[in-house]
């Protein structure tokens, strides 16, 4: 089963996060076009959202098979994939609050 790891995803913010605080070197216009080919954040989010979204149709698919009685879905893998589904999901939410807190603050500085 992919879930989102949230140990992973945090790590993953905290290096973006001292990324930011080190200033980089102004980027040339050649190797902007070659990172936006990468994908970068972009891909990194889709990615992101594809894996919650898995987890979420996991986690149904194991809800249905045990209320339907297969003998080989049992209560307790049941539970633990919603609760990974509701973590990812909570982590996404988050990620999407704060995305959108930062694109308020940017908007809202005077130029």
């Amino acid at each position: 089963m992919n879930a989102i790891d949230v140990n992973s995803v945090l790590s993953q913010i905290r290096a973006m996060q001292a990324q930011a605080g080190n200033r980089p070197a102004p980027v040339a216009p050649a190797e902007t076009s070659a990172a936006a080919s990468t994908g970068g954040f972009g891909s990194l989010l889709k990615s992101s959202i594809d894996s919650v979204a898995k987890s979420q149709n996991t986690a149904a698919d194991l809800q249905k098979k045990f209320e339907l009685g297969d003998p080989s879905t049992d209560l307790a893998s049941v539970m633990l994939a919603t609760s990974k589904s509701q973590v990812s999901f909570k982590a996404m939410v988050e990620v999407r609050n704060r995305m959108v807190a930062a694109y308020q603050d940017i908007m809202n500085m005077p130029l």
